[in-house]
């Protein structure tokens, strides 16, 4: 959804809770601490009174939104604006979009990172399997020319894709085949799935855990349908956005921004607005 669709859609506070609790309740409020639905309304609080566990309680708590002291307006917003962002959007450009300052808008960003979890199935089907590396410093620094990629002070990361359909990406400072036939079993369908790879000596024992072919990027990029395609664009869309938008990012962090471009990627053929059904519950960490 774009920004004039979520002011005409959410106008107000009023109009963001009526959807969570819409979307969350399926408008039967429940107490989120012993899951009762006896409850007296508290209008002018926003607000219910448990009448099992004599708590009082709200639709925003457990979610990216807890106590929170901004419009919730401007929440929607901020989820419009980051999932519209195909490179991302640096704090100080989000600030200046909703009127805060950079510092509520790099904790704004962070929260909503966080709720995006790796959410789906097993990937399926013909899986494309590579590594990248990210930050430290540039290639070229004081004229010297530097090792790129491995053996640098780079962080590795490591991304599975399925064809046509979702991928997962995670920090892995072990590079070995143990480790990322570990990382291969967690998220691939071994059974129901070809796994794709370059020549990277740790992928050499890969076909003990599944069908693996593997691709010789000296000699060429694609052979028909073999090839690493997929991921590497995934990885030209992360690299570009923290270039580009974020600049630096520290290992702290990235596990997060990481997790906001692939719910990026995962979601990108969503027909609907993005607030509706599941989507909004998983961006919001219901």
């Amino acid at each position: 959804m774009n920004i004039i669709e979520i002011y005409e859609k959410f106008p107000n506070k009023e109009a963001c809770i009526t959807h969570l609790e819409k979307v969350r309740w399926n408008n039967i409020p429940t107490c989120p601490y012993c899951k009762s639905t006896k409850q007296t309304p508290m209008p002018e609080e926003s607000r219910y009174h448990c009448n099992n566990c004599n708590t009082s309680y709200k639709v925003t708590i457990g979610t990216v939104f807890h106590n929170t002291k901004l419009d919730l307006q401007k929440w929607f917003l901020a989820i419009s604006i980051i999932l519209n962002a195909k490179k991302g959007i640096a704090a100080r450009q989000l600030g200046r979009d909703l009127q805060v300052t950079k510092d509520t808008a790099w904790y704004m960003g962070m929260r909503i990172r966080k709720a995006m979890y790796q959410y789906g199935d097993l990937l399926r089907g013909i899986v494309e399997m590579d590594e990248t590396y990210i930050g430290g410093k540039p290639r070229k620094f004081d004229g010297k020319n530097r090792k790129r990629g491995r053996g640098t002070d780079k962080t590795p990361v490591v991304g599975m894709v399925e064809r046509n359909g979702n991928v997962k990406a995670y920090v892995s400072y072990k590079l070995d085949s143990e480790k990322l036939q570990q990382l291969v079993r967690k998220n691939i369908d071994k059974d129901n799935a070809i796994l794709i790879t370059d020549e990277f000596k740790g992928y050499s024992r890969m076909n003990k855990v599944l069908p693996h072919v593997r691709i010789d990027h000296t000699k060429t990029y694609s052979d028909g349908w073999i090839n690493t395609n997929t991921i590497e664009s995934f990885w030209a869309l992360l690299k570009r956005g923290i270039i580009g938008q974020y600049h630096k990012v520290s290992d702290k962090y990235l596990p997060f921004y990481i997790r906001e471009f692939s719910f990026r990627f995962n979601n990108r053929k969503i027909e609907n607005d993005i607030f509706s059904g599941n989507t909004i519950l998983r961006t919001v960490g219901v």
